[in-house]
């Protein structure tokens, strides 16, 4: 749609080289203009949020409460440097997943305890 006028011929009171110059310096500012509003709204968010998620996954700590990618919740017992062992049940089973298989982190500081936890009022 851009470039009408430059198939139609050179542009009035300037040679045809003139023309073809000024097309040509518009179609490189169109892909320039492209890549630029790419870049702002899909390349620029997406690197973000993958640094917020590495920088989670590697503030996984012992205690600290774990939902993988697949849903599965538990408890950090252990952490190397690749892996993670989580305790998924009270009675001590435990799974080894790769950092990069943690979904969501809940800081063993932030989660609520049960010994903290309020009795509702009995009547």
């Amino acid at each position: 749609m851009l470039n009408l006028p430059l198939l139609m011929g050179s542009p009035s009171g300037g040679t045809a080289a003139q023309g073809s110059t000024q097309g040509s310096l518009l179609n490189i500012g169109m892909i320039v203009l492209v890549f630029a509003v790419f870049w702002l709204l899909i390349i620029r968010p997406q690197r973000k949020k993958q640094k917020e998620e590495q920088a989670m996954r590697e503030s996984v700590k012992k205690g600290d409460r774990v939902t993988s990618i697949g849903g599965i919740r538990g408890v950090v017992k252990n952490v190397t440097d690749k892996t993670i062992i989580v305790e998924v049940d009270n009675k001590g089973n435990t799974l080894e997943f790769t950092k990069s298989a943690v979904g969501s982190v809940e800081s063993a500081d932030s989660a609520p305890k049960a010994e903290e936890a309020e009795p509702a009022d009995k009547k």
